[in-house]
């Protein structure tokens, strides 16, 4: 990883932890059940990589697998084996995982497979998977086909705030796979005005900002919430879109 900005956002999480347990979106069943679709088989064993606090996690072990999840930080770890003490938790990275070969049935990546070095991630993951077996990174993003969250997305950015492209998003083609499919899921997030800039504030360009800088930002966000008639009062469901991606390994 050549860019010490990136870096230092992927490596930031784990100062944030606790929050990002609390306040990161689940992904929908549908999803993760698509995802399981694409390979041949029944699936047991899977392996969440990047797991982070659980999120992801959390839904795979509701479908009744096998779960270990492989992560970095030693305090998104701790958040992990909290949540979800069913799961086999493992210090580890995409680049090297900690798993014997043909090991797992599947492997899901979650808000997580932007940060890796990609090619020399997806033959790890090549590695550590079964033929027929499948890859499947997600993502969650605010769905900005709805006005006011377009709106609210152009806000809070900070010097280390960047947009990724959809181009960036789609996983690169690898030999050990075959071409990834993808599908969109609707998806949405209870929140109140304050749990969303908390939310906001685990996201890694607040994380490594200058802290006034993402002061303001949060501050930014905080009025447009106070006055926009969707957000000022009480709860609401933040709409989301889960982006989902498979591959099956050869």
């Amino acid at each position: 990883m050549s860019d010490p900005t990136h870096a230092r956002r992927a490596s930031s999480f784990g100062s944030r932890a606790a929050a990002y347990a609390e306040h990161r979106p689940d992904y929908p069943r549908e999803a993760l059940e698509w995802g399981l679709s694409g390979m041949t088989g029944t699936p047991r064993r899977v392996l969440d990589l990047g797991a982070g606090t659980g999120k992801l996690t959390l839904g795979l072990a509701g479908l009744g697998l096998d779960v270990t999840a492989v992560e970095p930080d030693p305090e998104m770890r701790a958040e992990l084996d909290r949540v979800v003490p069913s799961a086999t938790s493992l210090a580890g990275q995409a680049e090297r995982i900690p798993l014997p070969d043909g090991e797992v049935d599947a492997v899901f990546v979650g808000q997580a497979f932007h940060w890796f070095d990609v090619p020399v991630a997806m033959t790890e993951i090549a590695r550590v998977l079964r033929p027929g077996g499948v890859l499947v990174p997600m993502w969650n993003y605010e769905d900005d086909s709805v006005p006011w969250v377009a709106e609210f997305g152009n806000l809070g950015r900070t010097g280390v705030s960047r947009a990724w492209t959809d181009g960036e998003r789609e996983p690169a083609t690898h030999p050990e796979f075959a071409p990834f499919e993808s599908r969109t899921f609707h998806h949405v997030q209870r929140r109140t005005a304050e749990s969303l800039v908390e939310t906001i504030a685990t996201h890694s360009h607040m994380i490594v900002a200058d802290p006034a800088e993402a002061a303001a930002g949060l501050a930014e966000i905080r009025r447009f919430l106070a006055t926009n008639p969707h957000t000022a009062s009480g709860e609401f469901d933040l709409p989301l879109r889960t982006w989902v991606f498979r591959a099956r390994r050869s």
